[in-house]
């Protein structure tokens, strides 16, 4: 980016934020465009990724306080904030205050105007264009900056880390489950990642180096791939651990029973629910996890006694001969000593 482009491009306007906007406010207003313009959402529409494109550039500046800083700078003197004093030969009127050109124009004389001659009573208008400096070439307008004032100018900064972008995926749930590659589009670079086994909903994961490159030959930016996991309707994650809800009949609960778990890897293993098993209780299934670089988790599957919504005849003499049995017994007396405390 050359100094030329900060006098001819509003960031502020291009991320719609004021120009007092703290930095909350512009990290914000970039981060609602960047999502809505990424290529990855408007895939084929080359004005979407223009624009995409111009946001980033205009958040680079403005997210670096010293590169605002100079920004503002040298938008206030393009656009008439900053005034100097001409001298002789100002505007008709006497010695008004000169704009920036008008500056420029008492530096390097009345020969080097624009085609066309001076206004009238004005002055020398100048034009100046970006060259690349070199054997025949001028210097350019960072250069021309930078020895107005003492070296230390717009243009001379040191190197620039690169900015951090960015990126959003989206993964079924076996694929976080066992870990997965994706590829992503980054401001027009293809980009390989691995996601890592058990990674979790909303997890972030960052890739060093991946970001916006470096100025003046200092470290490109990271890439920050933020992962939404598809939920699945049986298996949950718990870090390293699979969680499983496993129903089972009032009489398996009671009395015990073997039952048959379907596991992560498409197989099933027998589970045994002790006798006298409450709703709620959950039993560990060693080595039945996400298998990562740090060990293989567990299957946790929790108990969930089911009540039938319909009785025949025959099971409600049944359950009515069970209640009659069991009346010595209340479910609920500890409930209510505990209340009274």
């Amino acid at each position: 980016m050359t100094g030329q482009d900060w006098f001819e491009k509003d960031f502020y306007a291009i991320l719609g934020v004021p120009k007092n906007a703290d930095a909350a406010a512009v990290k914000k207003a970039y981060r609602k465009l960047a999502r809505r313009l990424h290529p990855d959402h408007n895939p084929g529409d080359d004005a979407a990724e223009a624009r995409f494109k111009e946001v980033g550039e205009a958040y680079a500046v403005l997210s670096d306080p010293e590169q605002r800083q100079q920004y503002d700078a040298i938008r206030a003197m393009a656009g008439g904030g900053a005034r100097f004093s001409a001298g002789p030969g100002g505007p008709a009127g006497g010695a008004g205050a000169a704009g920036f050109e008008d500056l420029f124009g008492g530096l390097f004389g009345a020969g080097a105007g624009s085609a066309g001659g001076g206004r009238p009573g004005a002055g020398p208008r100048v034009r100046y264009q970006q060259t690349g400096s070199g054997a025949g070439g001028g210097a350019g307008f960072e250069d021309i900056l930078g020895n107005l004032f003492g070296g230390g100018g717009f243009g001379a900064r040191g190197p620039q880390r690169g900015v951090d972008l960015e990126a959003t995926t989206t993964l079924p749930f076996r694929q976080a489950a066992s870990g997965s590659t994706v590829t992503l589009t980054v401001e027009g670079r293809t980009v390989t990642a691995r996601i890592p086994a058990g990674v979790r909903d909303g997890q972030r994961i960052r890739l060093r180096g991946k970001g916006r490159p470096g100025e003046g030959g200092a470290p490109a930016g990271d890439l920050l791939i933020a992962v939404r996991v598809e939920p699945h309707p049986v298996f949950a994650l718990d870090g390293k651990d699979v969680r499983v809800t496993l129903p089972v009949t009032f009489a398996e609960a009671a009395l015990g029973a073997q039952v048959e778990v379907p596991t992560l890897d498409g197989g099933t293993v027998r589970v045994k629910v002790p006798e006298g098993t409450p709703s709620g209780r959950t039993m560990r299934v060693k080595g039945k996890g996400v298998t990562t670089p740090k060990g293989t988790g567990d299957m946790l599957v929790t108990v969930q006694v089911t009540v039938p919504q319909r009785l025949s005849a025959e099971a409600r003499r049944a359950v009515e001969a069970f209640a009659e049995a069991t009346a010595d017994g209340d479910p609920r007396a500890d409930l209510r000593s505990r209340a009274a405390l």
